[in-house]
């Protein structure tokens, strides 16, 4: 009667396990059909996949905070890709590195912070002259600031250099005031190569390095001419 009773109780159990059992496979598959819950399948990462990487080069700057730029060039948002055109040019062919340009500042960050440290973190600021240029009042703010700069600041001076590119350049009537005062570099001139060469001069270079590392150290290093 004992063995009896056990064997039945046996077999409920094992019944009731087995009802269970289909049941949590039936919510499973439930909330996988609706997306909720803990039941949405897993997306495995792809082999060998590898994040977009901004234009702005944020690692690429983070990376080298303590690098002294020779030149950065301020350019419009719409001609990001005739500033690295320029950039290359002027790393590759004229061997002036190492260079930035704005759209390579970190992002994230507010838009002044970025221009005074490419400012400061680079011996010349290079003014990108194209019809864009005088499109964005962001662009104007930024020439005005560049000069201010170089005014107010000794060992800023003669470090604002207007480039036009060989296409799509600003013409020299349609060029401010202001810039029109400062001798630009022409890309299309003959003579382009002895302007470069005689506009960025290692010694002025160095001169603005000291400075540079001077003062992010924390000590006031009298300017001497």
């Amino acid at each position: 009667m004992g063995i009896s009773c056990s064997r039945r109780n046996h077999s409920l159990r094992a019944d009731e396990r087995e009802k269970n059992k289909h049941m949590e496979e039936k919510q499973s598959d439930t909330e996988e059909d609706s997306g909720g819950g803990h039941g949405v399948k897993h997306i495995e990462k792809i082999p060998g996949e590898i994040p977009a990487t901004p234009i702005n080069g944020e690692k690429m700057y983070k990376d080298s905070e303590d690098v002294f730029y020779k030149f950065v060039i301020l350019h419009s948002t719409t001609d990001i890709n005739e500033a690295l055109r320029v950039k290359n040019l002027l790393q590759g062919q004229f061997h002036i590195r190492p260079g930035i340009i704005f759209a390579e500042m970190p992002a994230g960050r507010h838009i002044l912070k970025n221009l005074e440290d490419a400012i400061n973190s680079s011996a010349w600021t290079i003014l990108l002259l194209t019809e864009n240029f005088l499109n964005e009042t962001w662009c104007e703010f930024q020439f005005h600031a560049t000069l201010i700069n170089s005014v107010n600041m000794q060992h800023k001076y003669n470090s604002v250099i207007p480039v036009r590119p060989e296409t799509h350049f600003l013409p020299r009537k349609k060029t401010p005031m202001m810039l029109q005062l400062i001798n630009a570099l022409e890309e299309r001139s003959p003579a382009f190569r002895q302007q470069v060469e005689k506009t960025f001069k290692e010694s002025q270079f160095q001169k603005q390095r000291t400075i540079w590392k001077a003062e992010r150290e924390g000590v006031e290093l009298i300017a001497q001419d």
